[in-house]
């Protein structure tokens, strides 16, 4: 009985929540996968996975055995990569977390110039606005916005970056520029749930930190269209500062308060490693890394001469 095969089989069927799909990732026919999963059960005694006729998913007491067989199968990946050289073409596949505009915006473009790079990797790439565990959940390489926790992970700085308030200009020719945080109340807020989840801005000045509860008139759960909203004229808004890099830079968002900035935020790219070097996360750090800290820096580059050009910096 090859362990490691049925190991591979079952992580395939709860991952992809199906035998049928378990075997299209495998190369092989449902029957065969039903097989090796009743395998294993027999081997160690224990039913791995609930099933019915609308989903598989894997049982409360064995979920611990799903994630340790996970990560078998990864370090008995990376210890074949090993094998074939430090120089070895990467190969398999990569799962990747971001948060949703900064991975649209910086690591998507990294990613697609991967795969064209390396025709034998697969990369699924998923955009969260929320802490990813990249053990728990099976991440191979995250993009964190932030301090970094205590944690096992390796983890590269590439850039820092700024929360920002901005506005359309012809909202402040209409409704004028607060000139203190405590101006805000009397302005009309635009919230990114995302960003500011209490609804509370802080703000540095050269003496003391403020926070101000400011009540959004409009409350909506994407930067984006946050920003969209600032960009048509209708209020104040607070996104990242990449996010809003390219509308400073041309003129139709005006950055407020820039003397009450709060401090940088870090950006982290962050990476699980067994025992062994792997070659397919390796080679995507180093590529991606390199991408980040140019396009951070591009970034600030582009914001020069509005007024913003330190809020975006490497």
């Amino acid at each position: 009985m090859d362990r490691l095969y049925l190991m591979e089989v079952f992580v395939a069927v709860t991952e992809e929540s199906s035998f049928a799909g378990a075997a299209r990732r495998l190369g092989t026919s449902p029957p065969a996968v039903t097989r090796a999963v009743a395998a294993l059960e027999a081997h160690l005694g224990v039913k791995l996975l609930d099933r019915t006729t609308r989903y598989v998913r894997v049982t409360e007491a064995v979920q611990r055995y799903f994630d340790d067989a996970r990560r078998i199968i990864a370090e008995a990946d990376a210890a074949d990569e090993s094998v074939a050289g430090a120089n070895g073409m990467p190969r398999g596949m990569l799962a990747v977390t971001a948060p949703v505009l900064f991975g649209k915006m910086f690591v998507l473009p990294g990613i697609t110039d991967y795969l064209r790079q390396y025709p034998d990797m697969e990369v699924t790439a998923t955009f969260l606005d929320r802490v990813v565990n990249l053990l728990e959940e099976g991440f191979d390489v995250g993009v964190r916005i932030g301090e970094l926790p205590d944690s096992g992970m390796r983890a590269l700085r590439v850039g820092e970056v700024y929360p920002v308030i901005c506005a359309a200009p012809q909202y402040l020719a209409a409704h004028g520029t607060p000139g203190s945080p405590d101006a805000l109340h009397e302005h009309t807020v635009v919230s990114a749930i995302a960003v500011t989840p209490l609804v509370e801005w802080k703000f540095t000045d050269q003496e003391r930190r403020l926070t101000i509860r400011v009540r959004p008139r409009l409350t909506i759960s994407s930067n984006d269209c946050a920003i969209d909203a600032a960009r048509s004229g209708f209020g104040l808004t607070r996104v990242m500062s990449y996010q809003a890099a390219p509308y400073l830079a041309s003129g139709e968002l005006v950055e407020v308060l820039p003397a009450f900035r709060p401090a940088t935020l870090p950006v982290h790219v962050l990476h699980r490693e067994g025992r062994y070097a792997s070659a397919k996360i390796r080679s995507f750090v180093d590529l991606i890394a390199a991408r980040l800290r140019k396009e951070i820096a591009s970034a600030a580059m582009k914001w020069e001469g509005t007024g913003g050009q330190d809020n975006v910096r490497q």
